[in-house]
């Protein structure tokens, strides 16, 4: 008696499945046309809060937009999160594991939120918030939510080898402490033109961390 092993894209759990779905319609949409492109980035983009824009739905939908000067930012937070995503999927289950990563990724967008305005505030003063606001672009990406899904991963299998560029080993563990250290100190360093949102990373692994090791989250809520 033989058995249909069901093997490629349709093999993936239905979780990450749809987000890689998702996420590249989205993509493929913001080159559509100038007109859809522009309601993409007025309503699904993450304004700061005082812009005309912002909506507080956009704490969730700017994890599905992608910067469309290239398509490296889409793609390699999608090979991550099949990467790292679907191990995870596969232990927690389909629901447990999408409030997860949503709550990560609503997190990453609040931390970048919160330093975006103290930096602002910083450099500016008290000069009128809803100004400063109309001025500051939009954050994009999935990233914030893999960097939550990063720290899942180490913490559920934190002796794993993870290859840097497919050649330098080091276990999970490491690699996590390694991309969060990166981001904090690329973060306080604000260097011109970099068009990163390191604190939204932050914010993610953050939300992570919080989650999974400071609460009852996952220990006595059942999905």
């Amino acid at each position: 008696m033989s058995y249909y092993r069901p093997s490629g894209f349709s093999a993936l759990p239905t979780v990450v499945k749809n987000l890689l779905i998702i996420n590249g319609l989205v993509f493929l949409f913001l080159f559509a046309g100038d007109t859809i492109r522009i309601w993409m980035m007025k309503y699904l983009a993450l304004w700061m809060p005082g812009s005309d824009y912002f909506i507080p739905t956009q704490y969730v939908t700017y994890q599905f937009m992608h910067s469309y000067a290239g398509p490296f930012h889409l793609l390699f937070n999608m090979f991550a999160l099949w990467m790292f995503g679907s191990m995870v999927e596969n232990i927690w289950g389909p629901r447990r594991f999408l409030t997860y990563y949503l709550l990560c990724g609503i997190g990453a967008g609040l931390t970048q939120t919160l330093a975006q305005f103290i930096a602002m505030y910083s450099y500016i003063g008290d000069y009128p918030w809803a100004e400063i606001a109309k001025v500051i672009p939009p954050t994009v990406g999935a990233s914030g939510a893999i960097y939550g899904l990063l720290v899942a991963y180490a913490s559920l299998f934190p002796n794993a080898q993870i290859y840097i560029y497919f050649l330098i080993p080091m276990k999970a563990k490491y690699f996590v402490i390694l991309l969060i250290a990166i981001s904090l100190f690329s973060g306080l360093g604000g260097r011109p033109g970099d068009n990163v949102a390191h604190f939204a990373h932050l914010g993610g692994a953050l939300a992570g961390i919080l989650i999974i090791f400071g609460g009852r989250f996952f220990k006595r809520r059942r999905f």
